[in-house]
């Protein structure tokens, strides 16, 4: 099974367009938006995913009423966890959240094989005991190339997918 990881997509329709397509060219069987979508609109942009979606508010979580309303009406392949969600796919036991911190003890728990999180933007993969902890990056490009993760549960391996370049912002 493949799994695309997405996080701080910040309203960056291009991006997040540009991921997705991307992630279904990869193959990937489930996608997982760690927070930071911000508006209802984005929804449909994640919806194009050719495969079940989880998707959490981050730290940015917009119009939160919305958001889940939408992901329960007429949006079939997204399930919306609220802050923190988990799941089981492939036999592997999967929570995710926005936070490090709170990602980091997931992990260490031992509750999980693979913990996903997002915020700080920063691509990071890091194994703790037997769990892989996973930080994709931000679809934003607010300080590197926006990128997302693809993971292959067969060997758990990581790949990180850019999708476009980095914004550039006046100093």
């Amino acid at each position: 099974m493949r799994i695309a990881i997405l996080s701080d997509s910040h309203d960056h329709i291009p991006n997040l367009r540009r991921a997705v397509s991307l992630a279904n060219r990869e193959g990937a069987d489930l996608l997982i938006h760690c927070g930071d979508l911000i508006s209802p609109f984005m929804l449909a942009y994640l919806h194009a995913f050719q495969g079940p979606v989880h998707l959490i508010y981050g730290n940015n979580a917009g119009d939160q009423h919305l958001i889940a309303s939408r992901c329960a009406t007429g949006l079939d392949n997204i399930r919306h966890h609220g802050f923190h969600g988990t799941l089981v796919a492939d036999s592997h036991r999967i929570a995710f959240n926005h936070y490090p911190e709170l990602a980091r003890e997931l992990a260490l728990s031992g509750a999980y094989d693979l913990v996903c999180y997002g915020h700080d933007h920063i691509f990071s993969v890091e194994r703790l005991g037997a769990c892989l902890l996973i930080n994709p990056g931000d679809l934003l490009g607010k300080d590197a190339n926006p990128s997302f993760a693809l993971l292959d549960t067969d060997d758990f391996s990581v790949h990180r997918l850019e999708v476009g370049s980095k914004l550039l912002l006046d100093d």
